[in-house]
């Protein structure tokens, strides 16, 4: 088994149209030098902070994968830049590409590197993989979406299936711009209980942090995707990556729940356009498959990290 390792630090990145100095924090769990293919962690939200994926840093102690995490730049424990709430122009995907290949370059992984990328860090990830980066030797994208069109219209079959008065509630909170009233709430509560996180009780210790980062700084979530999961109105509207999906070279694992709230629907342009790819639809699962019981857990941490595991040959290297 292989030993544990933690190491913490800061990437400075540069903003241009930032005067102030930013940074990216990061934690690497394993040895860098070890020399297996490090595994980049790319989290969701946007704005929700890298703490809530520390499942995968299993991927160290039982398949010798160093494991890279990170907070994204507005959130958590990286640069916060709240004099850019409703910046839509600022907020977009390539700020995150730009970060994301600053990153790889300061912690000297250009020899090879894997990407697993979980909902808009899916998202960011399949983007990112579509440029062939140097390096990126294999993608996962977890619980990604494909394009906000497809998102929508996939969010849109998971409500119509709500309780009447919740779906009331809904439509009401978002006639009138009021996401604070008790009805609202509970809806959301009911939607996040049977599609994001099925685990009952919530695994308080790995998602709170998460929820800390969303609710503490709603900068980069409220500007890029909305005031919540069913009511999305940000800069990310119109984005979709289908278009290059052709593009992408790495060998690709796809997976989702099957209450996810990436909907098959935002699924498989993943799987229709990309030349190397698996989908896999985990039976019983959200949104957060990999923080759910019942042996979802586990059977993810398995196939990601066989899949990641993988001997590398010649016809899959970049």
């Amino acid at each position: 088994m292989a030993e544990i390792q933690i190491r913490e630090g800061k990437a400075p990145f540069k903003v241009s149209s930032v005067d102030e100095p930013c940074f990216t924090y990061y934690k690497i769990v394993g040895d860098l030098s070890s020399g297996t293919t490090p595994v980049i962690v790319v989290h969701g939200g946007p704005g929700a902070g890298h703490e809530y994926l520390l499942t995968f840093a299993d991927l160290w102690r039982d398949y010798g994968l160093p494991v890279v995490f990170y907070d994204q730049i507005g959130c958590a424990s990286s640069t916060h830049l709240p004099q850019k709430a409703g910046d839509r122009s600022f907020w977009q995907e390539q700020l995150f590409q730009d970060e994301l290949d600053n990153l790889v370059d300061h912690l000297e992984l250009r020899r090879g590197f894997h990407l697993l990328g979980q909902s808009w860090g899916g998202m960011l990830g399949s983007a990112f993989a579509a440029r062939r980066p140097p390096g990126l030797r294999r993608l996962v994208l977890a619980s990604a979406l494909a394009s906000k069109e497809l998102a929508s219209r996939g969010t849109h079959l998971l409500r119509d299936q709500m309780p009447l008065n919740m779906r009331q509630a809904l439509n009401e909170a978002e006639q009138k711009g009021d996401y604070d009233s008790l009805a609202y709430k509970d809806a959301l509560d009911f939607f996040y209980r049977k599609h994001v996180c099925r685990t009952d009780p919530f695994p308080s210790a790995e998602l709170l942090p998460a929820l800390k980062n969303l609710s503490e700084d709603t900068t980069v979530y409220r500007t890029m995707n909305g005031p919540s999961p069913l009511t999305a109105d940000g800069s990310l509207n119109e984005w979709t990556v289908i278009s290059r999906l052709p593009e992408i070279t790495a060998p690709t694992l796809v997976y989702n729940g099957e209450y996810d709230t990436s909907h098959d629907l935002a699924q498989v342009p993943f799987f229709e356009l990309i030349p190397r790819v698996r989908w896999i639809i985990f039976p019983g699962g959200g949104h957060m498959c990999h923080l759910e019981g019942g042996g979802l857990r586990e059977r993810i941490l398995k196939v990601v990290g066989e899949f990641l595991a993988q001997k590398e040959t010649a016809d899959n290297m970049q």
